[in-house]
């Protein structure tokens, strides 16, 4: 059974889409047990993947975009060139459909890095700040 998107989806998906590399790749062997295979560990993983098919016309990419998407019942979201996109909703993790019983303190989270072009905290006013010999802020006059 293949998803049905809306359009508003479907342009939403292939926005999302446009940065991503293709994960699989079908050549030769057509689509054998072990594409799907590798097809469906990308949908759980991902969600939204992208297909290259080398050698095939226009018309078998089709019914081959199509046989993927009835077998891993996913949604065909865009096909351009010899690249296929697929999305299915990504299953929930099994932890949050089982939270553990009692509750883990978790560390609080780190600062970011401080961010600009250097990385050394600000002088206040009247520190100096160490430098090596000879390479100080003066002008040499020749």
């Amino acid at each position: 059974m293949m998803t049905e998107l809306t359009p508003a989806q479907r342009r939403a998906l292939r926005a999302q889409a446009h940065h991503l590399q293709p994960v699989v790749s079908i050549a030769g062997n057509g689509l054998s047990v072990s594409v799907i295979a590798e097809i469906e560990r990308n949908l759980v993983a991902h969600g939204l993947i992208k297909i290259r098919v080398y050698g095939e016309e226009r018309g078998e990419r089709a019914a081959l975009m199509q046989a993927i998407c009835d077998q891993t019942a996913a949604a065909s979201v865009q096909h351009i060139g010899n690249i296929l996109v697929l999305w299915r909703e990504k299953p929930e993790p099994a932890a949050a459909k089982n939270p553990p019983s009692r509750s883990i303190a978790k560390p609080a989270p780190r600062a970011p890095a401080p961010r600009g072009r250097s990385a050394r905290p600000a002088l206040r006013s009247g520190s100096a700040r160490p430098t090596r010999p000879g390479t100080g802020n003066r002008h040499k006059r020749g």
